[in-house]
């Protein structure tokens, strides 16, 4: 009976003797779709039983990775580390709370005791609630600080010290809301804010590791958290969005592709950046106004 540990470490000295060239940041002998695989390498995803983080997840997983991921949804986990298997793919799962850094810790050191190393992470966990900042006290502070920026620090300096010679990407999620005001939600903007700042301090501070870090910003993708709203069209791109499209985005800065790209941030969001506050009219125009 062979041991699947051993197909796994086989597998990641091939990748790794694959990649070497231009992850050490050597130019690429050429481009092709190789440059968005992803196999022999292991990722671990925050927040990942459903919505955006689920999609992620298989999104790794179909591009070739092994998938370690967390949530506090043992039931949504359950069916999605089954799906990675029947996808032919290792995966390891830990039902914890991403505010308590101490199982964070634990999840990690156990994923890469069974891995071997942690190739890719994507700090995809977070949520909010709205209220008006005076009306917040500080046990319900406390909470957003540390589901949204303290989980993210946590994450980071848990599995660096298990990321390979030859390199890692980082992926935090953001949200516009880190790049515009987000009035009754004011704390979580300020997080989102703060992970994109510290997303561009990484970049810096671990790029000698050759670890890439970047962002993706997100707006209106319907996910189960905000209860699947019906958003409207009213991006500058007149169609839905999806978690299909972050997962996309996902992909490209997690594998070679985006060799030469750190501290930056991707906007997933039909436009809306772009627009400032214009929003698509019923007729097809734009205006400021409903």
């Amino acid at each position: 009976m062979v041991d699947i540990t051993t197909i796994g470490a086989m597998l990641r000295l091939q990748s790794a003797r694959m990649s070497t060239e231009t992850s050490a940041g050597s130019a690429p002998g050429g481009f092709g779709p190789e440059a968005f695989g992803l196999g022999g390498r292991v990722a671990v995803v925050s927040g990942a039983a459903q919505g955006i983080g689920r999609a992620c997840a298989v999104a790794l997983a179909r591009f070739g990775a092994d998938v370690a991921v967390c949530d506090r949804d043992a039931e949504g986990l359950g069916s999605l580390t089954a799906e990675l298997a029947e996808m032919g793919r290792r995966a390891w799962r830990g039902v914890l709370d991403v505010r308590d850094s101490d199982a964070v810790r634990a999840f990690v050191d156990e994923t890469a005791t069974a891995c071997g190393a942690i190739d890719i992470l994507v700090n995809n966990a977070g949520g909010g609630f709205q209220a008006a900042l005076l009306d917040v006290n500080d046990k319900g502070q406390d909470s957003l600080v540390r589901e949204n920026f303290t989980s993210v620090t946590n994450f980071v300096r848990s599995c660096v010290p298990h990321m390979p010679e030859r390199g890692g990407s980082i992926v935090n999620m953001t949200s516009i809301e880190a790049h515009r005001a987000a009035p009754g939600f004011a704390i979580y903007a300020a997080m989102k804010t703060a992970v994109y700042s510290l997303t561009k301090s990484l970049a810096l501070e671990l790029g000698d590791r050759l670890i890439r870090v970047n962002c993706i910003a997100m707006d209106v993708i319907p996910t189960p958290g905000l209860g699947m709203a019906d958003f409207g069209r009213r991006t500058p791109l007149p169609i839905d969005g999806h978690v299909d499209d972050v997962a996309a985005a996902c992909i490209y800065l997690a594998g070679d592709a985006s060799r030469f790209v750190t501290g930056t941030t991707l906007h997933v969001d039909g436009g809306n950046t772009a627009a400032a506050g214009w929003i698509r009219l019923a007729d097809g125009t734009f205006g400021t106004g409903v």
